[in-house]
């Protein structure tokens, strides 16, 4: 299952981060435009799974974002990051970020995320095996547990994608588009 039998304890590859949100992150609505919160949850998770296997890593999925509350310019945002689960060569990456305002001492959750994570060989570029995780508390075989049965249902989500997919009627001459917000215009329409 692992890597040569060996097993990592989740604490071992935690990272903590924190960045002030300067005048340049701001958006055109006044706050720290998404895509920056964005980047710096890609960047924790990356520095999360590369402790964790040894490898460089690829993001492949991550799970919806939801912006919980809007982030200021001038706060200092944390970002917390731990491996929830391990498969063999792919890593769930949980990561929960909180704004804190200096002058008033509020500290918000902004966003929690998973992310999945592939280790890769750093010459052929495929996957390549992973330590497991060592899990030592309960909180940690509750995640790991939850990041299975995520990983499980993001398989069963695919599987119904795809099916369907290959049931959708494409002929647009019939009904199949009334009462929907938009207006055919093509040659065939």
């Amino acid at each position: 299952m692992s890597k040569s039998g060996e097993f990592r304890p989740v604490s071992e590859s935690q990272i903590v981060l924190k960045e002030l949100m300067v005048p340049s992150y701001e958006n055109f609505g006044g706050k720290v435009h998404g895509g920056v919160v964005l980047s710096l949850m890609d960047k924790i998770a990356y520095a999360c799974a590369a402790s964790h296997s040894k490898c460089y890593c690829v993001t492949a999925s991550v799970d919806k974002v939801d912006f919980l509350n809007p982030v200021e310019v001038g706060e200092i945002l944390t970002l917390y990051s731990s491996v929830n689960y391990t498969g063999k060569s792919s890593m769930e990456i949980g990561i929960r970020v909180v704004s804190e305002n200096f002058h008033t001492g509020m500290i918000r959750h902004t966003n929690t995320s998973y992310f999945t994570m592939v280790a890769l060989n750093k010459d052929t570029k495929s996957p390549e095996a992973i330590p497991g995780l060592l899990l030592e508390t309960d909180e940690e075989v509750r995640r790991f547990l939850e990041g299975r049965l995520r990983r499980k249902v993001r398989k069963l989500q695919r599987h119904e994608l795809d099916q369907a997919r290959s049931e959708i009627d494409y002929d647009v001459s019939d009904s199949s588009l009334e009462g929907e917000n938009c207006k055919v215009v093509t040659p065939e329409g």
